[in-house]
């Protein structure tokens, strides 16, 4: 190499070229990056495709669930059992479906996201929980249902075998746990953070399984208790008795019959009867605690007649107990309540019952029916009987001996278990049916269930409110008395709620009722109040840590005692109306914590229940600044 040329030159692009190239690798790096990011894109798209494929699939099949659900209550009320337990196998198969998309790992992946992933995580949730309920819950629960006889399992005079019931208790358990779980799981999910058409169906789907799980809890429940209660173990024996609604008390009508019901092994006989008025007076009374004393006076523990004075029937049937051993010697186990119109279902389902006893024939063909129904035994007990019998030593023979005729046709095993059951279970709905047990681990059990008649405990709801009814006319007028009662909601400027209890009656007798009506209707005057006038002690509870704020009758303030029972607070006033008169009275609560929806229980009448409960009244309030 010549010296003088020296070290050789690096080549260095012209700016033309520099300019060139650099267009170029722009280029290569424009079409790269929309290359990623059409890639990108087309990964989004096809991801929001599927994720949108899988949201239909899971709405589909949980509609389809949905749809279900009907055919499945009509077929286990109907009996079928082989088209429930298919029925059951589509909501499985649908339930499996929806959850097997929801758990699609992208659809896992897509609950990760910011904002929107918890839209996804819920929806995968209920699909779960679907999936939970059909197979944990439907599926045992049907097979259970196929392998019982429910014609046999029914107090009769034969005997009952109770070991399919028994054996089917842990069944029934298991499952009303596994949509306990289910329902928790559901109820943890915030639908505040959740969109529109996401939350509205979480919602839904939440109340519906929460009234599954207390439905199921209930069954769980009764499967554990009944075979005891029915002398699987050991004979048992409860006080029955027969509420008149003819003479209002708090929890249905003055006992009238009373008759001692014995189970042996699921076999029912009919023990001693007798009436309230042959236990006579309780000296020293039976001591009841001094809240109830205090707004319903002793007589709660010296007359048996007065022991439901109170509404809450686990010390009206705590007392009855304590009476009767005074009495006979004898301490029952339990009590049960009934009233004549519960009897009435119970006749729907047992079919006609004729008279037979000699006696009550003989009473009969004073111009009383031969043979009681469903439709005639209300009208007879609370009505024609003091009609056309004039003595009420023979009323209260009639009244018994028509209870004895009803319960020997029950214990022959007569009618459809299937009816039997709809009627008692809407006797109970209605507060007709009451029981108490004296073993406090069953009334433990009990207490959690309307069926108690309790005031106070797992039964009362939040915000629940009671009108109680307790004549004071000393007669048999309420078969005449019609009612509404209604819940009223009013805004306020605070946190708390304010309510009004409204209660209409109207006296129906006829006009000339003093002439027209026996004495023993109408009370003749004996207790100062005009023959054909009807006057009731009105009793209305808020709820718990509310107050009473005051009461009206008819516009106009009125007097009214104020207490507290079991932390709620209680409010009585007294109506009194001739025939043909209306009168409204109005109680105020306030200062209400609770904000879910009121709940209302009343006295069971003679009226149905669904005329008197009226609608809640609900105001549109500003909201609170």
């Amino acid at each position: 190499m010549n010296e003088n040329q020296g070290t050789p030159a690096i080549a260095v692009p012209s700016t033309s070229q520099l300019s060139k190239s650099g267009r170029k690798v722009r280029r290569r790096l424009l079409v790269s990056l929309l290359g990623s990011l059409a890639a990108i894109v087309l990964i989004a798209v096809a991801g929001a495709a599927w994720l949108g494929g899988k949201a239909s699939a899971i709405n589909s099949e949980l509609t389809s669930v949905t749809g279900l659900i009907p055919s499945l209550k009509e077929e286990i009320a109907s009996g079928n059992s082989d088209a429930a337990t298919v029925t059951v196998e589509s909501v499985r198969a649908h339930a499996a479906t929806a959850k097997q998309a929801a758990d699609d790992p992208l659809w896992t992946l897509a609950s990760t996201l910011p904002g929107v992933g918890s839209n996804f995580s819920a929806v995968a949730e209920v699909a779960r929980s679907a999936d939970d309920v059909a197979n944990l819950g439907l599926a045992p629960l049907v097979e259970v249902y196929g392998s019982l006889d429910w014609g046999t399992l029914l107090p009769s005079a034969s005997g009952t075998d109770l070991e399919p019931l028994r054996a089917a208790s842990p069944s029934i358990s298991a499952a009303a746990h596994a949509v306990r779980l289910s329902a928790d799981r559901l109820r943890q999910i915030d639908t505040t953070k959740l969109m529109p058409h996401v939350a509205e169906p979480l919602t839904r789907a939440r109340d519906q399984l929460q009234d599954i799980t207390g439905t199921l809890d209930a069954a769980a429940n009764a499967s554990s208790l009944a075979p005891g209660m029915l002398g699987a173990q050991s004979p048992r024996s409860y006080l029955l008795m027969i509420q008149n609604n003819a003479e209002t008390r708090a929890s249905g009508g003055i006992p009238g019959a009373l008759a001692v019901l014995n189970f042996d092994e699921g076999r029912l006989t009919l023990g001693a009867q007798s009436s309230a008025a042959d236990i006579g007076v309780m000296s020293p009374i039976v001591p009841t605690d001094p809240e109830q004393q205090q707004i319903y006076s002793q007589r709660v523990g010296k007359f048996m007649q007065d022991v439901n004075l109170t509404p809450d029937f686990p010390t009206a049937a705590s007392t009855a107990q304590a009476m009767w051993e005074r009495k006979t010697g004898q301490r029952v186990d339990g009590v049960i309540s009934i009233d004549p119109v519960a009897l009435s279902y119970i006749l729907d389902a047992t079919g006609p019952v004729k008279i037979t006893h000699p006696e009550l024939v003989k009473l009969a063909s004073l111009g009383l029916p031969t043979e009681l129904t469903g439709k005639n035994v209300v009208q007879t007990l609370l009505s024609d009987v003091y009609a056309k019998i004039e003595q009420p030593v023979l009323q209260d023979v009639y009244f018994a001996g028509v209870a004895q005729e009803i319960f020997a046709a029950l214990s022959d095993g007569r009618g459809n278990a299937k009816g039997m059951i709809e009627g008692l279970t809407r006797g109970t709905g209605e507060g007709r049916v009451l029981v108490w047990s004296g073993l406090p681990s069953e009334q433990s059990v009990i207490a959690k269930y309307a069926l108690s008649g309790s005031v106070a405990g797992p039964s009362v709801a939040p915000a629940q409110f009671g009108v109680y009814f307790n004549d004071g006319t000393g007669a048999k007028m309420d078969f005449y008395i019609k009612r509404t009662v209604q819940l009223i909601q009013e805004c306020t400027s605070d946190d708390y709620s304010q309510i009004t209890v409204r209660i209409a009656s109207t006296n129906t007798a006829p006009s000339n009722a003093a002439t027209s009506l026996p004495s023993y209707v109408t009370g003749g005057g004996a207790f100062g109040i005009a023959p054909g006038t009807v006057q009731t002690n009105v009793t209305a509870y808020g709820p718990v840590q509310a107050n009473l704020a005051g009461a009206k009758q008819d516009g106009k303030v009125t007097s009214v005692s104020s207490h507290r029972h079991a932390g709620r607070p209680v409010g009585t006033t007294t109506v009194t109306l001739a025939p043909g008169e209306s009168s409204t009275v109005d109680m105020k609560f306030n200062k209400i914590v609770q904000h879910t929806r009121p709940a209302l229980r009343v006295t069971p009448t003679v009226q149905d229940i669904g005329d008197v409960l009226l609608e809640t009244e609900s105001a549109t309030c500003d909201p609170v600044p």
